[in-house]
C-alpha cells in the first residue's frame, strides 16, 4: 500500500542544492524525497528545519570571512 510523505518544495541555487545533496547523502537520504532538477527538490516536512540547520553550519564553515585591507598595509 502506498505511503503519502508530507514535503516542501524547495528552490535554490545550483551550489546550494549540491550542499543539501551533500547532506542528504552523509544523512542515508533521509531529507530528500525528489531530486528534481539542478534548482529544485521535494524535502520531507518534517526534517525541513534540521536540514536548514545542517545547511547554514556548512555555509559557516565553508564561506571565509573577507581580509581587512587595512592589516596588509
Amino acid at each position: 500500500m502506498p505511503r503519502a510523505v508530507a514535503g516542501i518544495l524547495i528552490e535554490c541555487d545550483e551550489s546550494i542544492k549540491a550542499m543539501i545533496v551533500k547532506i542528504d547523502r552523509q544523512h542515508n537520504h533521509d531529507f530528500i524525497i525528489e531530486n528534481i532538477d539542478d534548482k529544485h527538490a521535494l524535502i520531507k516536512a518534517d526534517r525541513h528545519e534540521e536540514l536548514k540547520e545542517l545547511l547554514k553550519k556548512d555555509l559557516k564553515d565553508t564561506v571565509r570571512e573577507p581580509e581587512d585591507s587595512s592589516e596588509s598595509e
